[in-house]
Protein backbone atom coordinates (compact mmCIF):
# COMPACT_ATOMS: atom_id res chain seq x y z
CA UNK A 1 0.00 0.00 0.00
CA UNK A 2 1.48 3.20 -0.99
CA UNK A 3 1.58 6.04 1.69
CA UNK A 4 2.26 9.74 1.48
CA UNK A 5 4.37 11.28 3.62
CA UNK A 6 5.26 15.05 4.39
CA UNK A 7 7.84 16.78 5.82
CA UNK A 8 6.84 20.26 6.18
CA UNK A 9 8.69 22.03 7.33
CA UNK A 10 12.05 20.25 7.00
CA UNK A 11 13.69 21.82 10.15
CA UNK A 12 17.27 22.94 10.12
CA UNK A 13 17.84 24.29 7.00
CA UNK A 14 17.77 27.70 5.64
CA UNK A 15 14.19 28.57 5.29
CA UNK A 16 11.49 27.06 4.04
CA UNK A 17 11.36 23.57 2.40
CA UNK A 18 8.89 21.28 2.44
CA UNK A 19 9.49 17.61 1.30
CA UNK A 20 6.57 15.05 0.21
CA UNK A 21 7.13 11.42 -0.19
CA UNK A 22 5.69 8.24 -1.17
CA UNK A 23 6.41 5.07 0.21
CA UNK A 24 5.28 1.61 -1.04
CA UNK A 25 6.78 -1.24 0.34
CA UNK A 26 8.76 1.03 2.83
CA UNK A 27 11.04 2.62 0.17
CA UNK A 28 10.42 6.02 -1.40
CA UNK A 29 8.65 5.98 -5.21
CA UNK A 30 7.99 9.16 -5.45
CA UNK A 31 9.12 12.49 -4.13
CA UNK A 32 8.36 16.42 -4.44
CA UNK A 33 10.39 19.24 -3.41
CA UNK A 34 8.58 22.63 -2.60
CA UNK A 35 9.82 26.00 -1.72
CA UNK A 36 6.96 28.14 -0.09
CA UNK A 37 7.63 31.52 -0.09
CA UNK A 38 7.91 34.27 -2.67
CA UNK A 39 10.20 37.36 -1.87
CA UNK A 40 10.85 39.37 -5.80
CA UNK A 41 14.18 40.18 -5.22
CA UNK A 42 14.70 40.49 -8.96
CA UNK A 43 11.49 42.57 -8.84
CA UNK A 44 12.94 44.89 -6.46
CA UNK A 45 16.46 45.35 -8.38
CA UNK A 46 14.54 46.37 -12.16
CA UNK A 47 14.86 49.97 -12.81
CA UNK A 48 17.35 51.10 -9.98
CA UNK A 49 21.09 51.66 -10.70
CA UNK A 50 23.48 48.62 -11.16
CA UNK A 51 25.33 50.12 -8.57
CA UNK A 52 22.21 49.09 -6.29
CA UNK A 53 22.91 45.52 -6.94
CA UNK A 54 26.09 44.05 -5.23
CA UNK A 55 24.31 45.56 -1.64
CA UNK A 56 20.90 44.22 -2.30
CA UNK A 57 21.31 41.02 -3.80
CA UNK A 58 23.11 40.15 -0.98
CA UNK A 59 20.39 40.37 1.38
CA UNK A 60 19.29 37.12 -0.17
CA UNK A 61 20.33 35.31 1.91
CA UNK A 62 22.56 35.95 5.82
CA UNK A 63 24.90 32.75 5.84
CA UNK A 64 26.15 33.30 1.83
CA UNK A 65 25.71 36.95 0.76
CA UNK A 66 29.34 37.15 -0.32
CA UNK A 67 29.31 35.33 -3.03
CA UNK A 68 26.26 37.35 -3.91
CA UNK A 69 27.63 39.86 -3.66
CA UNK A 70 30.46 38.72 -5.96
CA UNK A 71 28.91 37.31 -9.14
CA UNK A 72 26.54 41.04 -9.14
CA UNK A 73 29.83 42.51 -8.91
CA UNK A 74 31.57 40.28 -11.85
CA UNK A 75 28.86 40.72 -14.05
CA UNK A 76 28.92 44.44 -13.55
CA UNK A 77 32.66 44.23 -14.19
CA UNK A 78 32.35 42.54 -17.27
CA UNK A 79 29.02 45.03 -18.77
CA UNK A 80 31.50 48.03 -17.99
CA UNK A 81 34.76 46.51 -19.44
CA UNK A 82 36.39 46.61 -15.73
CA UNK A 83 39.09 44.28 -14.83
CA UNK A 84 39.95 44.76 -10.74
CA UNK A 85 43.62 44.84 -9.28
CA UNK A 86 45.50 41.81 -8.31
CA UNK A 87 45.27 42.88 -4.46
CA UNK A 88 41.61 43.01 -5.05
CA UNK A 89 40.61 39.52 -6.36
CA UNK A 90 42.84 38.59 -3.61
CA UNK A 91 40.90 40.37 -0.82
CA UNK A 92 37.65 38.94 -2.50
CA UNK A 93 39.24 35.73 -1.96
CA UNK A 94 40.10 36.22 1.85
CA UNK A 95 36.80 37.23 2.24
CA UNK A 96 34.67 34.86 0.04
CA UNK A 97 37.05 31.81 1.38
CA UNK A 98 36.19 32.71 5.02
CA UNK A 99 32.63 33.04 4.11
CA UNK A 100 32.92 29.40 3.03
CA UNK A 101 34.40 28.20 5.97
CA UNK A 102 31.51 29.63 8.30
CA UNK A 103 28.81 27.91 6.59
CA UNK A 104 30.64 24.90 6.22
CA UNK A 105 31.11 24.52 9.30
CA UNK A 106 27.65 25.75 10.45
CA UNK A 107 25.93 23.04 7.93
CA UNK A 108 27.61 19.69 9.17
CA UNK A 109 27.61 20.94 13.16
CA UNK A 110 24.48 23.22 13.49
CA UNK A 111 22.26 21.62 10.71
CA UNK A 112 23.26 18.02 9.88
CA UNK A 113 25.17 16.56 12.87
CA UNK A 114 21.81 16.25 15.31
CA UNK A 115 20.69 13.86 12.70
CA UNK A 116 23.75 11.57 14.09
CA UNK A 117 24.41 12.90 17.30
CA UNK A 118 22.01 11.56 20.51
CA UNK A 119 22.00 14.61 22.90
CA UNK A 120 20.59 12.46 26.02
CA UNK A 121 24.30 10.80 25.77
CA UNK A 122 25.52 14.24 27.87
CA UNK A 123 23.03 12.79 30.92
CA UNK A 124 26.27 10.40 30.94
CA UNK A 125 28.63 13.16 31.12
CA UNK A 126 30.94 13.09 34.23
CA UNK A 127 33.47 15.79 33.45
CA UNK A 128 34.31 19.18 35.02
CA UNK A 129 33.71 21.45 31.27
CA UNK A 130 31.34 23.76 32.76
CA UNK A 131 29.48 24.12 28.81
CA UNK A 132 28.84 20.51 28.57
CA UNK A 133 27.59 20.40 32.84
CA UNK A 134 25.35 23.68 31.21
CA UNK A 135 24.18 21.99 28.54
CA UNK A 136 23.24 18.76 30.53
CA UNK A 137 21.61 20.54 33.06
CA UNK A 138 19.20 21.82 30.09
CA UNK A 139 18.66 18.45 28.93
CA UNK A 140 17.68 17.30 32.31
CA UNK A 141 15.09 20.12 32.55
CA UNK A 142 13.55 19.72 29.09
CA UNK A 143 13.25 15.75 29.61
CA UNK A 144 11.38 17.16 32.63
CA UNK A 145 9.07 19.29 31.69
CA UNK A 146 6.24 18.82 29.33
CA UNK A 147 6.71 21.25 26.74
CA UNK A 148 9.23 19.63 24.31
CA UNK A 149 9.53 21.11 21.41
CA UNK A 150 7.78 19.03 18.54
CA UNK A 151 11.16 18.66 16.58
CA UNK A 152 13.57 17.60 19.90
CA UNK A 153 15.79 15.24 19.38
CA UNK A 154 14.61 13.61 22.85
CA UNK A 155 11.06 12.56 21.95
CA UNK A 156 11.35 8.03 22.25
CA UNK A 157 10.32 7.90 18.12
CA UNK A 158 14.15 8.88 17.55
CA UNK A 159 15.81 6.59 19.77
CA UNK A 160 17.53 3.99 18.07
CA UNK A 161 18.26 6.92 15.12
CA UNK A 162 21.62 8.13 16.56
CA UNK A 163 25.66 6.56 17.51
CA UNK A 164 25.25 4.78 20.02
CA UNK A 165 28.59 4.97 22.18
CA UNK A 166 28.79 7.61 25.03
CA UNK A 167 32.47 8.62 24.66
CA UNK A 168 31.63 9.53 20.48
CA UNK A 169 28.57 11.49 21.12
CA UNK A 170 29.89 13.33 23.74
CA UNK A 171 32.77 14.34 21.92
CA UNK A 172 30.59 15.00 18.73
CA UNK A 173 28.75 17.49 21.44
CA UNK A 174 31.83 19.42 22.65
CA UNK A 175 32.72 19.92 18.85
CA UNK A 176 29.33 21.33 18.50
CA UNK A 177 29.29 23.72 20.98
CA UNK A 178 33.11 24.70 19.63
CA UNK A 179 31.76 25.00 16.14
CA UNK A 180 29.78 28.22 17.02
CA UNK A 181 33.35 29.64 18.08
CA UNK A 182 34.61 28.22 15.16
CA UNK A 183 32.02 29.49 13.01
CA UNK A 184 32.34 33.11 14.83
CA UNK A 185 35.80 33.36 14.27
CA UNK A 186 36.08 32.93 10.18
CA UNK A 187 33.06 35.76 10.22
CA UNK A 188 35.50 38.04 12.35
CA UNK A 189 37.87 37.07 9.68
CA UNK A 190 35.82 37.88 7.01
CA UNK A 191 35.16 40.99 8.82
CA UNK A 192 38.55 42.54 9.04
CA UNK A 193 38.03 43.36 4.98
CA UNK A 194 34.59 43.37 4.52
CA UNK A 195 33.46 45.47 6.62
CA UNK A 196 31.17 43.72 8.68
CA UNK A 197 29.78 40.07 8.03
CA UNK A 198 26.94 39.19 7.21
CA UNK A 199 26.44 42.19 4.03
CA UNK A 200 29.42 43.11 3.10
CA UNK A 201 30.19 46.59 2.72
CA UNK A 202 33.70 46.65 1.00
CA UNK A 203 32.98 44.56 -2.09
CA UNK A 204 31.98 46.95 -4.98
CA UNK A 205 32.50 46.75 -8.91
CA UNK A 206 36.05 47.51 -9.79
CA UNK A 207 37.51 46.00 -6.46
CA UNK A 208 37.17 46.95 -2.64
CA UNK A 209 37.18 49.66 -0.55
CA UNK A 210 39.10 48.65 1.82
CA UNK A 211 43.30 48.84 2.33
CA UNK A 212 45.06 46.15 3.90
CA UNK A 213 47.64 46.61 6.27
CA UNK A 214 50.46 43.89 7.12
CA UNK A 215 48.67 43.80 10.81
CA UNK A 216 45.39 42.89 9.64
CA UNK A 217 46.45 40.01 7.11
CA UNK A 218 48.26 38.55 9.87
CA UNK A 219 45.78 38.92 12.31
CA UNK A 220 43.65 37.15 9.50
CA UNK A 221 46.84 34.36 8.48
CA UNK A 222 46.00 33.66 12.85
CA UNK A 223 42.54 33.14 12.83
CA UNK A 224 42.90 30.57 9.47
CA UNK A 225 45.33 29.18 11.33
CA UNK A 226 43.14 27.88 14.28
CA UNK A 227 40.43 27.48 11.85
CA UNK A 228 42.73 25.17 10.37
CA UNK A 229 43.27 23.30 13.39
CA UNK A 230 39.29 22.64 14.26
CA UNK A 231 38.65 21.51 10.64
CA UNK A 232 42.26 18.85 10.73
CA UNK A 233 41.27 17.88 14.81
CA UNK A 234 37.57 18.08 15.22
CA UNK A 235 35.84 18.66 11.91
CA UNK A 236 37.53 16.01 9.19
CA UNK A 237 37.67 13.47 12.17
CA UNK A 238 33.72 13.85 12.75
CA UNK A 239 32.48 13.27 9.42
CA UNK A 240 34.95 10.43 9.30
CA UNK A 241 33.55 9.00 12.55
CA UNK A 242 29.78 9.36 11.91
CA UNK A 243 30.09 7.91 8.53
CA UNK A 244 31.75 4.79 9.94
CA UNK A 245 28.90 4.05 12.44
CA UNK A 246 26.58 4.44 9.19
CA UNK A 247 28.22 3.37 6.44
CA UNK A 248 24.76 2.78 4.62
CA UNK A 249 24.61 6.57 3.82
CA UNK A 250 27.64 6.10 1.39
CA UNK A 251 24.76 4.22 -0.88
CA UNK A 252 21.86 6.42 0.36
CA UNK A 253 21.10 9.76 -1.66
CA UNK A 254 22.84 8.61 -4.93
CA UNK A 255 22.61 10.86 -7.50
CA UNK A 256 23.73 9.61 -11.10
CA UNK A 257 23.19 12.62 -13.26
CA UNK A 258 25.49 15.39 -14.08
CA UNK A 259 28.18 18.08 -12.20
CA UNK A 260 28.03 22.15 -12.40
CA UNK A 261 30.60 23.96 -11.06
CA UNK A 262 30.83 27.70 -11.94
CA UNK A 263 34.42 27.81 -10.59
CA UNK A 264 35.97 30.15 -7.90
CA UNK A 265 38.91 31.79 -6.32
CA UNK A 266 40.70 31.36 -9.77
CA UNK A 267 41.68 27.73 -8.77
CA UNK A 268 38.65 25.74 -8.29
CA UNK A 269 37.26 25.39 -12.06
CA UNK A 270 34.19 25.93 -13.73
CA UNK A 271 32.86 22.76 -15.68
CA UNK A 272 30.60 19.95 -16.70
CA UNK A 273 31.14 16.45 -14.95
CA UNK A 274 29.42 13.75 -16.96
CA UNK A 275 30.46 10.35 -16.42
CA UNK A 276 33.76 11.20 -14.68
CA UNK A 277 34.11 13.16 -18.19
CA UNK A 278 34.57 17.53 -17.58
CA UNK A 279 33.43 19.46 -20.76
CA UNK A 280 33.47 23.31 -20.16
CA UNK A 281 30.61 25.33 -19.42
CA UNK A 282 28.45 27.17 -22.28
CA UNK A 283 26.99 30.21 -20.73
CA UNK A 284 24.04 29.27 -24.07
CA UNK A 285 22.93 26.24 -22.70
CA UNK A 286 21.31 27.50 -19.21
CA UNK A 287 18.04 28.03 -18.98
CA UNK A 288 14.81 28.00 -15.86
CA UNK A 289 12.06 25.65 -16.22
CA UNK A 290 8.26 26.96 -15.09
CA UNK A 291 6.60 24.05 -15.44
CA UNK A 292 5.90 23.38 -11.57
CA UNK A 293 6.46 26.53 -10.33
CA UNK A 294 4.43 29.60 -9.49
CA UNK A 295 5.45 31.79 -11.91
CA UNK A 296 3.82 32.95 -15.52
CA UNK A 297 5.80 31.17 -17.89
CA UNK A 298 5.55 27.69 -18.35
CA UNK A 299 8.34 26.46 -20.87
CA UNK A 300 12.45 26.90 -20.45
CA UNK A 301 14.10 30.14 -21.12
CA UNK A 302 17.41 31.31 -20.73
CA UNK A 303 18.27 33.95 -17.75
CA UNK A 304 18.42 36.72 -20.05
CA UNK A 305 15.00 36.16 -20.77
CA UNK A 306 13.38 35.72 -17.84
CA UNK A 307 10.83 37.35 -15.98
CA UNK A 308 9.88 36.93 -12.52
CA UNK A 309 5.85 36.87 -12.43
CA UNK A 310 4.19 35.52 -9.69
CA UNK A 311 0.96 33.14 -10.24
CA UNK A 312 0.28 31.66 -7.26
CA UNK A 313 -2.87 29.68 -8.58
CA UNK A 314 -1.45 28.18 -10.99
CA UNK A 315 -2.44 24.50 -11.91
CA UNK A 316 -0.17 22.22 -11.32
CA UNK A 317 2.43 23.84 -9.77
CA UNK A 318 3.94 22.89 -6.17
CA UNK A 319 6.89 25.01 -5.68
CA UNK A 320 8.62 28.82 -5.42
CA UNK A 321 11.41 27.49 -6.91
CA UNK A 322 12.08 27.35 -10.62
CA UNK A 323 14.04 24.64 -11.98
CA UNK A 324 17.22 25.64 -13.25
CA UNK A 325 18.37 23.05 -16.72
CA UNK A 326 21.59 22.75 -18.94
CA UNK A 327 21.28 21.64 -22.08
CA UNK A 328 17.51 20.26 -20.58
CA UNK A 329 19.21 18.66 -18.19
CA UNK A 330 19.35 18.98 -14.01
CA UNK A 331 22.55 18.81 -12.42
CA UNK A 332 24.00 18.69 -8.85
CA UNK A 333 26.00 21.72 -7.68
CA UNK A 334 28.04 21.94 -4.46
CA UNK A 335 31.17 20.51 -3.01
CA UNK A 336 30.74 17.31 -4.10
CA UNK A 337 30.19 18.50 -8.13
CA UNK A 338 33.32 21.15 -7.35
CA UNK A 339 34.87 17.68 -6.77
CA UNK A 340 33.86 15.68 -9.38
CA UNK A 341 35.18 18.63 -11.90
CA UNK A 342 38.06 18.80 -9.93
CA UNK A 343 38.85 15.35 -9.64
CA UNK A 344 40.26 15.08 -13.39
CA UNK A 345 43.19 17.32 -12.41
CA UNK A 346 45.27 14.63 -10.19
CA UNK A 347 47.51 17.20 -8.56
CA UNK A 348 44.66 19.46 -7.33
CA UNK A 349 44.86 19.92 -3.43
CA UNK A 350 41.20 18.77 -3.44
CA UNK A 351 41.99 15.64 -5.69
CA UNK A 352 44.71 14.72 -3.27
CA UNK A 353 42.48 15.03 0.04
CA UNK A 354 39.64 13.02 -1.61
CA UNK A 355 42.33 10.25 -2.75
CA UNK A 356 43.51 10.11 0.77
CA UNK A 357 40.38 9.80 2.64
CA UNK A 358 39.21 7.35 0.05
CA UNK A 359 42.37 5.14 0.63
CA UNK A 360 41.34 5.62 4.28
CA UNK A 361 37.93 4.19 3.81
CA UNK A 362 39.07 1.49 1.04
CA UNK A 363 36.62 3.00 -1.74
CA UNK A 364 36.16 4.81 -4.93
CA UNK A 365 35.11 7.94 -5.76
CA UNK A 366 31.75 6.53 -6.62
CA UNK A 367 30.78 5.98 -3.25
CA UNK A 368 30.93 9.83 -2.90
CA UNK A 369 27.58 10.32 -4.94
CA UNK A 370 25.61 9.77 -1.48
CA UNK A 371 25.03 11.67 1.55
CA UNK A 372 28.44 11.21 3.12
CA UNK A 373 30.17 11.59 0.16
CA UNK A 374 28.67 15.43 0.06
CA UNK A 375 29.56 15.85 3.78
CA UNK A 376 33.29 14.20 3.17
CA UNK A 377 33.37 16.75 0.17
CA UNK A 378 32.36 19.94 2.46
CA UNK A 379 34.99 19.02 4.92
CA UNK A 380 37.51 18.63 3.00
CA UNK A 381 37.10 21.30 1.11
CA UNK A 382 37.02 23.43 4.58
CA UNK A 383 40.76 22.30 4.81
CA UNK A 384 41.84 23.35 1.56
CA UNK A 385 40.15 26.85 1.25
CA UNK A 386 41.53 27.59 4.46
CA UNK A 387 44.90 26.86 3.81
CA UNK A 388 44.51 28.59 0.59
CA UNK A 389 43.67 31.45 2.18
CA UNK A 390 46.68 31.84 4.54
CA UNK A 391 48.58 31.79 1.10
CA UNK A 392 46.62 34.64 -0.53
CA UNK A 393 46.99 36.15 2.20
CA UNK A 394 51.25 36.41 2.05
CA UNK A 395 50.32 37.05 -1.48
CA UNK A 396 48.82 40.88 -0.95
CA UNK A 397 51.03 43.70 -1.58
CA UNK A 398 49.84 46.42 1.16
CA UNK A 399 49.97 49.72 -0.66
CA UNK A 400 49.05 48.59 -4.07
CA UNK A 401 45.61 49.49 -5.71
CA UNK A 402 42.67 47.56 -4.91
CA UNK A 403 40.15 49.82 -7.04
CA UNK A 404 39.70 50.42 -10.61
CA UNK A 405 37.56 53.22 -12.35
CA UNK A 406 34.84 52.68 -14.41
CA UNK A 407 32.24 54.26 -16.10
CA UNK A 408 28.79 52.68 -15.47
CA UNK A 409 26.50 54.77 -17.72
CA UNK A 410 25.47 53.36 -21.52
CA UNK A 411 23.38 49.83 -22.03
CA UNK A 412 24.76 45.87 -22.05
CA UNK A 413 23.95 42.54 -21.11
CA UNK A 414 26.39 40.10 -19.15
CA UNK A 415 26.48 37.39 -16.64
CA UNK A 416 28.71 37.15 -13.45
CA UNK A 417 29.40 33.26 -12.42
CA UNK A 418 31.13 32.36 -9.10
CA UNK A 419 30.39 29.17 -6.49
CA UNK A 420 28.74 29.83 -3.23
CA UNK A 421 29.15 27.42 -0.54
CA UNK A 422 26.34 25.34 -1.60
CA UNK A 423 27.40 25.37 -5.90
CA UNK A 424 27.25 27.45 -8.72
CA UNK A 425 25.45 30.90 -8.74
CA UNK A 426 25.21 33.03 -11.56
CA UNK A 427 23.50 36.58 -11.90
CA UNK A 428 22.24 37.57 -15.10
CA UNK A 429 22.19 41.13 -15.54
CA UNK A 430 20.93 43.83 -18.57
CA UNK A 431 21.10 47.26 -18.46
CA UNK A 432 19.87 49.85 -20.35
CA UNK A 433 20.37 53.55 -20.04
CA UNK A 434 21.85 53.50 -17.32
CA UNK A 435 19.58 51.42 -15.23
CA UNK A 436 18.67 47.70 -14.29
CA UNK A 437 16.16 46.57 -17.16
CA UNK A 438 16.36 42.85 -16.21
CA UNK A 439 18.10 40.94 -13.60
CA UNK A 440 18.08 36.84 -12.95
CA UNK A 441 19.74 34.54 -10.40
CA UNK A 442 20.03 31.13 -10.69
CA UNK A 443 21.03 30.07 -7.52
CA UNK A 444 22.20 26.72 -5.77
CA UNK A 445 19.29 25.32 -3.82
CA UNK A 446 16.74 26.27 -6.88
CA UNK A 447 19.41 23.69 -9.21
CA UNK A 448 19.70 20.95 -6.40
CA UNK A 449 16.10 21.64 -5.03
CA UNK A 450 13.97 22.33 -8.06
CA UNK A 451 10.61 20.92 -8.40
CA UNK A 452 10.05 18.91 -11.60
CA UNK A 453 10.26 20.30 -15.41
CA UNK A 454 7.96 20.84 -18.16
CA UNK A 455 9.35 17.45 -18.99
CA UNK A 456 8.33 16.21 -16.59
CA UNK A 457 12.66 15.52 -14.94
CA UNK A 458 12.72 15.54 -11.15
CA UNK A 459 15.45 17.68 -9.93
CA UNK A 460 18.66 16.10 -7.98
CA UNK A 461 16.90 15.90 -4.23
CA UNK A 462 14.05 14.40 -5.72
CA UNK A 463 15.80 11.86 -7.61
CA UNK A 464 18.50 11.36 -4.68
CA UNK A 465 15.04 10.65 -3.27
CA UNK A 466 13.86 7.59 -4.77
CA UNK A 467 14.26 3.78 -3.50
CA UNK A 468 15.07 5.02 -0.02
CA UNK A 469 14.52 3.22 2.56
CA UNK A 470 11.99 4.51 5.38
CA UNK A 471 11.82 2.56 8.39
CA UNK A 472 9.71 4.11 10.51
CA UNK A 473 7.24 6.37 8.35
CA UNK A 474 6.61 7.85 11.70
CA UNK A 475 10.27 9.27 11.63
CA UNK A 476 11.47 8.70 8.06
CA UNK A 477 15.12 10.53 9.13
CA UNK A 478 16.69 8.63 6.59
CA UNK A 479 14.85 11.10 4.00
CA UNK A 480 15.85 13.97 6.34
CA UNK A 481 19.13 13.10 5.83
CA UNK A 482 19.21 12.81 2.63
CA UNK A 483 18.00 15.73 1.84
CA UNK A 484 19.63 18.42 4.48
CA UNK A 485 23.25 16.53 2.82
CA UNK A 486 22.63 18.91 -0.04
CA UNK A 487 22.38 21.99 2.62
CA UNK A 488 19.47 23.69 1.20
CA UNK A 489 19.18 27.21 1.03
CA UNK A 490 15.13 28.58 0.30
CA UNK A 491 16.26 31.62 1.14
CA UNK A 492 17.95 31.70 -2.09
CA UNK A 493 15.90 29.43 -3.72
CA UNK A 494 12.81 31.50 -3.07
CA UNK A 495 14.85 34.93 -3.93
Amino acid sequence: MRQSIKLDPVTRVEGHLSIKIEVEGNRVVNANSSGEMFRGMEKILQGRSPLDAPVITQRICGVCPIPHGIASVKGLESAFNVVPPVNAKLLRNLILGADFIQSHILHFYHLSALDFIDIEAILKYQGSDASLNDLQSWVKEQLNSNVLFPASPFLPRYQGSYISDPETNIAGIRHYLDAFEMRKLAHEAAAIFSGKMPHSASIVPGGVTVNPTQEALEKYSAMMEKLVTFIEKSYIPDVVEIAKVFPEYFSMGSWNGGFLSAGVFDFIPSGISYNKQVVEVDENAFMEDSGFSYFSSSGAVHPFEGQTVAMPDKAGAYSWVKAPRYNGKPLEVGPLARLMVTYPDRNHPLTIEADALLKYLNMDISRLHSVFGRHAARALEAKVIARKCIEWASQIKPGEAVFAEFNSAGSGKSVGFVEAPRGALSHWIQVKDGKIANYQCVVPTAWNCSPRDSEGLPGPVEQALIDTPVADSDNPIEAARIVRSFDPCLACAVH
